[in-house]
């Protein structure tokens, strides 16, 4: 039976892995825009922001919710990439008690 659970965890925490990656690029490109290292005059540029804001904003929305900004300083972004962590490392833990 565990053995049958194997590519689920697989195929769940491939998912986790990516969205963590989308958000780990997101926060990079804010802080790159924000310091105008990188500025946002290319229509490709603005529609691949555009993708990963609408990615990502409904998750920060939630979390917006119950934790909001302090200070001028949204932690959103850093509060899901420490949850995506935990829940990675909980599928990881699965997975190899289902081996």
């Amino acid at each position: 039976m565990g053995m049958l659970l194997v590519p689920f965890f697989d195929t769940l925490a491939l998912i986790v892995d990516i969205y963590f990656k989308i958000v780990v690029v997101e926060i990079v490109l804010f802080w790159l825009l924000h310091f105008k290292i990188i500025t946002i005059t290319n229509k490709y540029a603005q529609k691949f922001m555009d993708i990963l804001k609408k990615v990502t904003e409904p998750v920060y929305k939630k979390v917006r919710e119950k934790i909001p900004p302090f200070a001028d300083f949204d932690a959103s972004p850093f509060i899901v990439l420490l949850v995506l962590f935990f829940i990675a490392r909980l599928i990881f833990v699965l997975r190899e008690m289902a081996l």
